[in-house]
C-alpha cells in the first residue's frame, strides 16, 4: 500500500490550497481515509476522514466550516480542500489509510498503519 500526499505549499492567511492523497493497493471506496497533522513536538492531530464504509465524513472542530475532504473513487485519491486558512493551519500534513479501523477510532493516529509521506502547509499572517 503506498499513499502519495501532495498540493503542499506557503499561502497567505485568508488563502486555500487542496492537498491530494493518491492511494494504491488499497481501494478508498471500502477504507477509511484520514488527514492527519502535525507541528514539530506534537502528536499528530486528526483533521478530517471518510469512513471505512458508507462515505461519511468526519471533520474536526478546529476545521469545520472552512475544511472539506472530498474523494474521487476512479482515480482512488482523497482530497482536503483548505479555505479560509489560518497561521495555526501550518503543519505538516498527512494522509493515512485502513481497511480495518473502526468508526470509535477514526480519529487516533495510532489506528492507521497506512501513511503517506507528509506534504508541509505554511500558512503566513
Amino acid at each position: 500500500v503506498q499513499l502519495q500526499a501532495s498540493g503542499g505549499g506557503l499561502v497567505q492567511a485568508g488563502g486555500s490550497l487542496r492537498l491530494s492523497c493518491a492511494v494504491s493497493g488499497l481501494t478508498i471506496r471500502s477504507s477509511a481515509v484520514a488527514w492527519f497533522r502535525q507541528t514539530p513536538g506534537t502528536e499528530r492531530e486528526f483533521v478530517a476522514a471518510f469512513t471505512r464504509s458508507g462515505g461519511n465524513t468526519a471533520i474536526a472542530d478546529p476545521v469545520k466550516g472552512r475544511f472539506t475532504i472530498s474523494r474521487d473513487t476512479a482515480k482512488n485519491t482523497v482530497f482536503l480542500q483548505m479555505n479560509s486558512l489560518k497561521p495555526e493551519d501550518t503543519a505538516t500534513y498527512y494522509c493515512a489509510a485502513s481497511s480495518t479501523v473502526i468508526l470509535s477510532s477514526l480519529r487516533n493516529p495510532h489506528s492507521y498503519y497506512n501513511w503517506g509521506q507528509g506534504t508541509l502547509v505554511t500558512v503566513s499572517s
